[in-house]
């Protein structure tokens, strides 16, 4: 077998701890991943990951292996930049994690535009608003929105994420105006479900948004809050980004009764900054478009 598509496998099975995570990744079958493991376990004469019913571990000869695995492929990728640096011509893939929102209203249009302007570069972009480490899963770049307070992790700010309190004008003429917070207990809200691991590390930057009353919908897509929103449903907190159209067109009113919770920073991380020339060059058209 070709061994140093197995040391990809093998670090992406180590990174993200599932054989099918690997055979998506390669477009491969599960099976294959298992003999391109099987294969440098052989080799080696030891074995590089435990495996039980409920979880895939490294061992300690995988730790290690796993270790210098990156190194040569990180290697292998800086020879590849230097190349293509000389024509300047970046080619390659990049990865992508950002928040929901944030990812459709903002970034994807950006990309769409990137990808158009350098075919030689493939982009994978995650949403969603779980928590990734930055650092150690396997990602070139993370948007995250919120303070940022590992200092090991490389950050540049591009703009604050400002909430907003919106309702449909027939929602407002049926139920009236709320004066403050305190008289939502008395209105529909329309609020945020964020994930448990998201609130179990104490993010959940709007936990008293709406008090404590029921919600009358909950839910962890902007999109759909804003949609029930429009339709009378209550009262919702969204980031203005989501929301601008629906105001712009009269369909939502802001409520300036209600004060927002305070803007939030909207950071860019990255693992170092000596950048791959595929990543610096996204980076860059990233900021250019966004003016930051």
């Amino acid at each position: 077998m070709d061994k140093l598509k197995s040391m990809q496998v093998f670090v992406h099975v180590a990174e993200q701890g599932r054989f099918t995570a690997a055979a998506h990744e390669f477009q491969i079958s599960a099976t294959m991943v298992g003999r391109h493991i099987n294969f440098l376990e052989s080799s080696l004469g030891a074995p590089l990951i435990s495996r039980t019913t409920r979880k895939q571990s490294l061992t300690l000869a995988g730790e290690t292996y796993y270790q210098e695995c990156k190194k040569i492929l990180d290697s292998i990728e800086a020879a590849d930049n230097a190349v293509h640096a000389l024509s300047n011509s970046p080619k390659g893939r990049v990865s992508i994690n950002a928040p929901v929102s944030f990812g459709h209203e903002i970034l994807t249009p950006i990309v769409a535009d990137f990808l158009l302007a350098h075919p030689d570069i493939s982009i994978k972009l995650t949403l969603d608003n779980e928590l990734i480490d930055p650092v150690h899963d396997d990602v070139d770049l993370v948007f995250r929105i919120g303070e940022l307070n590992d200092s090991s992790i490389i950050g540049r700010f591009l703009l604050n994420y400002e909430m907003i309190y919106c309702a449909a004008p027939s929602y407002l003429k049926r139920h009236g105006t709320p004066t403050g917070i305190d008289d939502l207990s008395q209105h529909n809200c329309l609020g945020f479900s964020y994930s448990s691991k998201f609130v179990s590390k104490g993010k959940n930057p709007n936990a008293n948004a709406f008090g404590k009353q029921p919600l009358t919908l909950e839910s962890n897509s902007g999109l759909s809050l804003t949609h029930a929103a429009i339709k009378g449903l209550g009262i919702v907190l969204q980031p203005r980004m989501v929301l601008a159209q629906a105001i712009s067109q009269g369909s939502l009113y802001v409520i300036d009764t209600l004060s927002p919770p305070t803007p939030r920073p909207i950071h860019l991380l990255y693992k170092n900054k000596q950048l791959p020339l595929k990543t610096r060059a996204f980076v860059n058209y990233f900021l250019a478009s966004m003016d930051v």
